[in-house]
């Protein structure tokens, strides 16, 4: 049997925040860094930038777990150039904004979980994880954990350096790939401990469901609480219309990409194919989503849902979403 539950992304962003809910979180990070988590708050995931021209980013989750450590979750659905600096960006945020002025830098480890549905050029392998553990001698054989100990009395040093995870729910059990001879890929395996037990949870993530035979840690919580059945009306005209909203951006990129190829090849012939079809692309994705986000705040609006929920379903403030239904004689 299956239980069919909403999507985890959805989830992250709209009802993992409740403290009613960090034993699925728990559970999810218990399975990943195969140790036992406790999610002991969700953190405010977007603080002031230090300049006005500071770079700003939301992340989808926040966490504060055991020590004081830090879970930063991060979910993409398209294809982005630029992915892997995000990344990087989002994880050094968390390190420098536990840090306060004239205070020791102690520094808590971070914990990098990212979830796309692209591939980033994997072929087999599911979840990456990247870490630097230590500063190796050039001319000798010689070691340094990254590691420090702000504690006289203990003789304990704990790894500050953040952990990175990628995570590729379209590669898992996907079928197998092959060369462009039309050879199998050949897949070198290895073991990993809990390899079975995570992988309920990556089942979770490419299909919304939850086998009654899984027992990850908090998996069963996962099918009770994130159960579609149990969402009251508001909720899940809430969560369609989320859906509809990914799925319609989804098309309208998809559909952009491609106008902005033929835009681009016919601005090549002057410009240079390359520059053209860049142009062509911005200018369709832009349009598109730009279009998408209005259709889905009138429809939003239409079907009773309030201007903060809107504004969760489209990532705009209240004010972006009132001026846009004034334009549209419905506010």
């Amino acid at each position: 049997m299956e239980r069919t539950i909403i999507s985890f992304d959805y989830a992250i962003k709209n009802v993992l925040r409740d403290k009613a809910n960090f034993d699925i979180l728990s559970g999810f990070l218990t399975e990943l860094l195969e140790k036992p988590v406790t999610v002991q708050d969700v953190l405010e995931s977007e603080g002031n930038p230090a300049a006005p021209d500071a770079k700003v980013n939301r992340l989808d989750l926040k966490a504060k777990i055991d020590d004081g450590e830090l879970a930063v979750f991060e979910i993409q659905f398209f294809d982005q150039i630029d992915f892997l600096g995000k990344i990087l960006f989002n994880a050094s945020k968390a390190v420098v904004e536990q840090i306060s002025a004239g205070k020791l830098y102690d520094v808590k480890k971070v914990y990098s979980v990212n979830i796309t549905y692209f591939d980033l050029g994997a072929i087999n392998e599911y979840v990456f994880v990247a870490n630097l553990f230590e500063f190796k001698g050039i001319h000798f054989d010689e070691v340094i954990p990254f590691s420090q100990n702000l504690d006289p009395l203990s003789n304990i040093s704990k790894d500050i350096h953040p952990e990175y995870f990628l995570i590729f729910p379209i590669i898992f059990e996907k079928e197998e790939k092959t060369d462009k001879s039309g050879n199998p890929v050949p897949k070198v395996e290895k073991v990993r401990t809990a390899k079975s037990k995570f992988d309920e949870w990556v089942y979770v993530l490419k299909n919304s469901a939850v086998k009654s035979d899984f027992t990850a840690a908090g998996i069963k919580e996962a099918g009770e609480k994130l159960d579609i059945l149990k969402m009251t009306p508001e909720e899940r005209a809430a969560y369609e219309a989320d859906k509809q909203s990914n799925m319609s951006q989804k098309s309208q990129l998809y559909t952009a990409e491609l106008k902005g190829r033929i835009e681009g090849k016919a601005e090549g012939k002057t410009e240079g194919k390359t520059e053209g079809e860049a142009i062509g692309m911005q200018k369709g994705e832009a349009i598109g989503m730009e279009k998408e986000k209005k259709e889905t705040i009138i429809r939003g609006h239409n079907n009773g849902l309030s201007i903060d929920t809107i504004a969760k379903i489209t990532d705009l403030s209240n004010e972006q979403i009132l001026k846009i239904l004034k334009e549209n004689g419905l506010c």
